[in-house]
C-alpha cells in the first residue's frame, strides 16, 4: 500500500535513485513482488534501513507478501519525477567534464546534458560529444535559451565562485559541484558538492580502521 510521502531525511533522499534503479532491475527480470530482505541483499543495505526509508516515503509492504514491484516502480517514478525531463548544463570541459559529456547519464532517460561551456570553445559555439558547447561569456544567455535547471560545475577552483555568482543571476535550481571550493549561493539554489579527493581519503581511512 502506498501513501503520500512526507518530508524525509537527507540520508534517505540520497538512496532514492538507487532504490529506483534496483527496483527497475527486478521489474525487468519479471519479478512481481519483492521483500526488504531481497532488496537488502541486492543493494548491500540492511533491510531495517530499507523498511525505515520506505516508511518515510509512505510505501508499506504487506506482511508475508512484501512489496509489489510495479507499484514501487510507479511510486518511485512519480517521487523522482522520472516522467519530467531535466535539462542539465556542464561548465568546464576538461578531463572530468569530457567524461561527463561522453557518458551523459545514459541510464537516466529524463536527465541529459544539453549544453556545455568551456573557455576553449568559440563564442559562436561548437559540438563536443554531440553537445552544443559555447564560451562562458554566453552563460546567462544560453542557460535561459536552453531552459537549464541544473548545472554541473567542473571548472578550476580559482573560477568556481566567480562562475557561481553568474549562475546565481539565472533561473537554475541546483549545482552539482565537483570543485573543492565550498561555493556560496542564494537560498533558492541547492548545491551538492562532490570532492573526489575527500571521498578517496575517507575510503582509505575506513580501510585502515578495519
Amino acid at each position: 500500500m502506498l501513501h503520500e510521502p512526507t518530508k524525509i531525511p537527507q540520508a534517505t533522499t540520497k538512496r532514492l535513485p538507487l532504490y529506483y534503479r534496483f527496483i527497475q532491475n527486478f521489474a525487468n527480470a519479471g519479478q512481481k513482488r519483492i521483500s526488504s530482505q531481497e532488496l537488502s541483499e541486492a543493494m548491500k543495505i540492511d533491510s531495517a534501513t530499507i523498511r525505515r526509508d520506505f516508511s518515510y516515503l509512505g510505501a508499506f509492504g504487506k506482511k508475508g507478501y512484501g512489496y509489489d514491484v510495479q507499484g514501487l516502480l510507479e511510486f518511485f517514478r512519480k517521487t523522482l519525477d522520472q516522467d519530467e525531463a531535466t535539462n542539465v548544463a556542464l561548465i568546464g570541459v576538461g578531463h572530468l567534464g569530457s567524461a561527463f559529456l561522453k557518458y551523459n547519464f545514459q541510464r537516466n532517460h529524463n536527465t541529459k546534458i544539453v549544453l556545455a561551456f568551456d573557455t576553449n570553445s568559440p563564442l559562436e559555439g561548437e559540438r563536443i560529444s554531440g553537445i552544443d558547447t559555447y564560451h562562458p561569456d554566453r552563460i546567462e544567455e544560453k542557460i535561459a535559451e536552453y531552459g537549464i535547471e541544473v548545472v554541473i560545475l567542473t571548472v578550476p577552483s580559482r573560477s568556481a565562485q566567480e562562475v557561481t555568482d553568474r549562475l546565481a543571476k539565472t533561473d537554475i535550481k541546483g549545482i552539482l559541484n565537483f570543485t573543492p571550493v565550498r561555493i556560496a549561493v542564494p537560498e533558492h539554489i541547492r548545491v551538492q558538492t562532490i570532492d573526489l579527493s575527500v571521498e578517496l581519503q575517507t575510503l582509505i581511512y575506513q580501510i585502515k580502521q578495519q
